[in-house]
């Protein structure tokens, strides 16, 4: 081999490869977007990036490792500009690489997706190809945390493996969708464009994307914020030195009786207000997010109370549970704020919200992370049992004045006192007597703590340094649960 003579061939050959089809990239800055490696070089540390398989040009998809925050990640980018990013064999085979590399060595796989779908000409070989990655997201689900940084379209089966990521994280110009415009148009017999079908927002809207951005260049940002939370793998801990007093109070919270707005509250429990809230447009009624908490990283889930009082819903049950099954994954400590009076009341069947309450009962329950659970006001019938009972829950506090029953206390009433209220000179006045009285002698936190189902009865003020002392406590736990494939999860 003459080394002198076949250097420059491969270094012309890279950087022929580097520069890319000069009108195609014009047409990818045109629309907005960055070029594929423009996107991994802002998303990894500067200089950081190690290319794999530069040479394979024509696979249309990127792909390599570097660092975020100076802790491994591996990425593959699809490139829009060799022939719209479409999957094939070789595109499969970069992509495979990484991901095994990935399990091998402990860290989170980021997908940049950017892709016109499969390679036609491929056939079946093709399928294979998208079903293969399918294959290596599933095994990887778990094991490493794998974000989706959707910033151009993404159809058909690659919609569905953007779906199997931990977090999905869409610009602007992400389209996310199984079956496109044309078709759904022609089935719904009126124009649908993609913006409404498959973009950000429709995405949120369905829970799909857990994140939007406006512009590439905010998905990577907050991709890298992201990331900086989470653990690299499922044996790592998510810790970062405190930057914030853990016995911070909370004098906000001083005289309140209820929160008006559960993000708030989040907000002032965390290091800093640091807070990142994910699939803020889906189930607003139940809101998620992470968070530090003097620089362990945890998850949040609340309900928000309003004029549905809280109360769990089909969405916001599915949203819930998905959500705790990740930080279980990772054994990122999961605390629960709990203001609701149960299940929402339809006069629909009633299968599908008793599934997905069985859902949420089921993912909480089978949880080994530490879970904490701060009781804000109402914690009735479901919302007792899958977000603040013995059985969900490692710690629950509560907070003076909280209500901890089977149904609310108006209906407790109404079902146990009938024939008091019925003979009652003055019913209202009644009513309100015997209101008072099951709160005080059956429904009060202080009650349930009597018996040993809450720790403590807390002053509001005292929350993060509560909850703070409580993960350090529990920061050793061991659980150990009978050997078995896996549950059986109601979905």
């Amino acid at each position: 081999m003459n080394v002198e003579r076949n250097l420059p061939v491969i270094r012309e050959r890279k950087l022929a490869i580097l520069k890319g089809d000069p009108e195609k990239c014009e047409q990818q800055k045109k629309a907005g977007k960055l070029l594929a490696r423009e996107r991994v070089a802002l998303l990894l540390d500067p200089a950081s990036f190690v290319e794999l398989d530069s040479l394979m040009a024509d696979a249309g998809v990127v792909t390599g490792y570097g660092t975020v925050d100076g802790n491994p990640v591996y990425v593959y980018a699809q490139d829009f500009t060799v022939r719209g990013g479409a999957v094939g064999q070789a595109h499969a085979k970069k992509v495979l690489k990484v991901m095994d590399l990935a399990e091998k060595t402990g860290a989170p796989v980021v997908a940049i997706l950017d892709t016109a779908g499969a390679r036609l000409d491929e056939g079946v070989d093709a399928m294979n190809a998208y079903a293969m990655m399918a294959g290596r997201a599933s095994a990887l689900s778990g094991v490493v945390p794998q974000i989706a940084l959707v910033l151009g379209p993404c159809g058909g089966i690659a919609s569905g493996i953007a779906g199997m990521a931990d977090l999905v994280i869409m610009s602007k110009n992400g389209e996310l969708f199984v079956n496109g415009p044309q078709v759904v148009s022609a089935v719904a017999g009126k124009d649908i464009d993609m913006a409404a079908l498959a973009g950000p927002e429709a995405s949120m809207r369905s829970g799909m994307a857990q994140l939007t951005c406006g512009s590439d260049e905010e998905a990577v940002a907050c991709a890298r914020k992201v990331i900086g939370m989470l653990p690299v793998n499922n044996l790592d801990d998510a810790v970062a030195p405190a930057m914030d007093d853990v016995n911070r109070e909370l004098f906000e919270l001083n005289g309140v009786d209820s929160v008006s707005d559960v993000r708030e509250l989040i907000r002032s429990i965390c290091d800093n207000g640091d807070v990142v809230e994910l699939g803020e447009g889906f189930a607003a009624s139940m809101v998620t997010a992470l968070g530090r908490i003097g620089g362990t990283t945890v998850g949040f889930i609340a309900n928000q109370a309003g004029k549905d009082e809280g109360r769990l819903t089909v969405y916001g049950c599915k949203k819930a549970a998905r959500f705790v099954r990740f930080l279980d994954a990772f054994s990122i400590p999961l605390i629960s704020l709990v203001d609701s009076v149960g299940m929402k009341i339809s006069t629909a069947p009633q299968g599908e919200l008793s599934r997905n309450g069985a859902q949420l009962l089921f993912a909480m329950t089978e949880a080994t992370n530490v879970r904490i659970a701060v009781i804000l006001g109402n914690a009735i019938g479901m919302s007792y049992a899958a977000l603040a009972s013995r059985a969900a829950c490692d710690a629950v506090y509560a907070w003076p004045g909280a209500v901890i029953s089977a149904v609310t206390t108006k209906i407790a009433v109404q079902l146990n006192c009938a024939d008091e209220l019925k003979g009652a000179e003055d019913p209202f006045a009644k009513r309100a007597e015997l209101e008072e009285k099951y709160n005080a002698d059956v429904a009060d936190g202080v009650n349930a703590a009597m018996k040993g189902y809450v720790d403590d009865v807390i002053e509001p003020t005292a929350t993060r340094s509560m909850v703070a002392q409580a993960l350090e406590m529990l920061s050793g736990k061991r659980e150990s649960r009978p050997a078995k494939k896996h549950g059986n999860l109601p979905l």
